[in-house]
């Protein structure tokens, strides 16, 4: 035991110190948002529309990319034979609405705080179910990530409970296929209101590489209300922090 104890000290204070200090050093592999330089893009150029294995690259009548459907996959970058297509390195990438995920780089408007009753009841603390709608465990892997020493996620009060009946909101992931729709419509019937619902990552969005496939439903946003979008495949656990902090106006 004493070893335990010398070894503890030893290694010291391990939670970030984000939000209140500097985030953490990220990945030089890490992608945000793709962004298209127009100035640089050859004209009648479409290579990177063309490479997009989700459709997720618009050019007509500007360059515009949808975060819900994009995979972070950077092969619309690796195709551009100028250089004009360049992932950010900013990690907020969370938005209050579908439509917030449409942009050309940097959000149009992040994440914002719930308000009214929602706001009075769950600001302080927020305990979630986790609903795998036929996920691929990505997504489920970075949320569950946010439970160790150096994440912490009980300090700001946010929680995973085995029930929906002890839950403030629902965090989906995952595509949600035919088979998972009516257990997710319970699930989702049987959290008290008022609550709320987190779709995380691509597939849970719009489907992600799923789109349009007769099995899948291309997200939960057809079928439960959506209050927080964060997108990636999987989103890095601190782009699924910052959105919730962001719902719960910690940001």
């Amino acid at each position: 035991m004493l070893k335990i104890l010398l070894e503890r000290l030893r290694q010291g204070h391990r939670t970030m110190d984000w939000p209140d200090g500097p985030p953490p050093i990220l990945s030089e592999r890490f992608r945000g948002a793709p962004f298209i330089d127009v100035a640089r893009c050859p004209d009648g150029c479409s290579l990177c529309v063309e490479a997009c294995p989700t459709d997720c690259i618009v050019l007509d009548p500007e360059p515009r990319v949808d975060l819900g459907r994009c995979l972070f996959c950077t092969d619309c970058a690796t195709a551009c034979p100028t250089g004009a297509v360049v992932h950010s390195s900013d990690f907020s990438l969370a938005a209050s609405t579908r439509e917030d995920l449409v942009t050309n780089g940097a959000l149009v408007s992040k994440a914002r705080a719930v308000d009214g009753e929602a706001r009075r009841v769950l600001g302080h603390s927020l305990k979630l179910r986790q609903v795998s709608a036929g996920g691929c465990n990505a997504c489920e892997a970075d949320t569950n990530v946010l439970g160790t020493v150096a994440w912490d996620l009980g300090r700001f009060g946010i929680q995973f409970v085995a029930s929906p009946r002890h839950a403030d909101g629902l965090l989906i992931t995952g595509p949600l296929s035919a088979n998972m729709e009516s257990a997710l419509l319970a699930t989702w019937e049987a959290v008290p209101p008022p609550k709320l619902v987190i779709a995380v990552g691509a597939c849970a969005i719009s489907g992600g590489p799923f789109l349009d496939h007769p099995e899948v439903r291309n997200g939960a946003g057809g079928i439960v209300p959506v209050d927080l979008y964060i997108p990636g495949c999987p989103p890095h656990p601190l782009t699924i922090l910052d959105g919730m902090l962001r719902l719960l106006g910690r940001l």
